[in-house]
């Protein structure tokens, strides 16, 4: 844990240090799109002690049920721990706007990224909004693009998370 805090110290050193000198940040997102492998799950996040696995739904346009998978997911870690428990939060269809780069809870979910939570947006549900947009829709820093998120929950839930959907 030392480790991934020093590490995570020197990358904020180094983008502070960048902006200091007016030098840009680019961000783009991590993507399952091209790798996505049914059979062999990937992470965003390392938690080679994890004992605990979850996988929250998130499908609802409402604030207040994103502020509940939020606390419910904070309760978890001080609970187990965050080297104990993984959890991957998946966004899709209206539950998407939970993850746009204007969020309300934008924060909260930079806040539990740091502590190893994985946050997954649906590239289908992303389409649609690219439909009405006209153009695909900015996700918050720390989302993780996957092909499908109802696919997602079905894989992590075969090789053994617990499926929530607060």
């Amino acid at each position: 844990m030392q480790y991934q805090f020093a590490q995570a110290m020197k990358t904020l050193m180094l983008v502070a240090i960048l902006m200091l000198f007016g030098v840009g940040v680019a961000t783009a997102n991590v993507s399952m799109m091209k790798d996505f492998n049914f059979d062999h799950p990937a992470f965003a996040h390392d938690h080679p002690f994890a004992s605990r696995k979850l996988v929250v739904q998130v499908s609802q346009d409402n604030p207040a049920r994103w502020d509940l998978v939020l606390n419910t997911t904070q309760n978890i870690l001080n609970y187990f721990g965050q080297e104990k428990v993984q959890i991957v939060i998946v966004a899709f269809g209206p539950g998407l706007k939970f993850l746009l780069a204007n969020s309300p809870v934008k924060q909260r979910i930079a806040a539990l990224d740091a502590e190893g939570v994985e946050f997954d947006a649906c590239h289908n549900t992303m389409l649609q909004f690219q439909k009405k947009l006209g153009h695909m829709p900015e996700l918050v820093p720390s989302a993780v693009v996957v092909p499908a998120g109802i696919v997602r929950i079905m894989q992590l839930e075969s090789h053994g998370f617990d499926y929530v959907k607060p």
